[in-house]
């Protein structure tokens, strides 16, 4: 079975002061993410009701571009701010309208 493509979704947690400050340090890698062949989507967006949460979602045609990506990393003071995180990958093989 193929995978058609690559989802990452989850949720970060960072402390609730610094959410806005860590998002605006993402802004450069979500730009870069959504540039780069092979990303069909990439966002992380403020939670509306949790505070101290950070919504993940990406999408991408595959391992290679999602590897190709990752291997830049975070910065180290982003990585440093999350007190948690619960993401996971998901391979899609199919899809169809809601």
């Amino acid at each position: 079975m193929e995978t058609l493509l690559i989802i990452v979704s989850g949720k970060l947690y960072v402390d609730p002061d610094v959410r806005d400050k860590y998002l605006a340090g993402c802004l450069d890698a979500v730009e870069q993410a959504r540039a780069i062949p092979g990303c069909l989507d990439f966002v992380l967006a403020a939670d509306p009701i949790e505070p101290n949460r950070i919504n993940v979602y990406e999408r991408w045609e595959s391992d290679v571009h999602l590897h190709r990506f990752r291997d830049a990393g975070p910065e180290p003071e982003q990585t440093a701010a999350i007190r948690d995180a619960q993401v996971a990958k998901y391979r899609v093989s199919s899809s169809e309208a809601p």
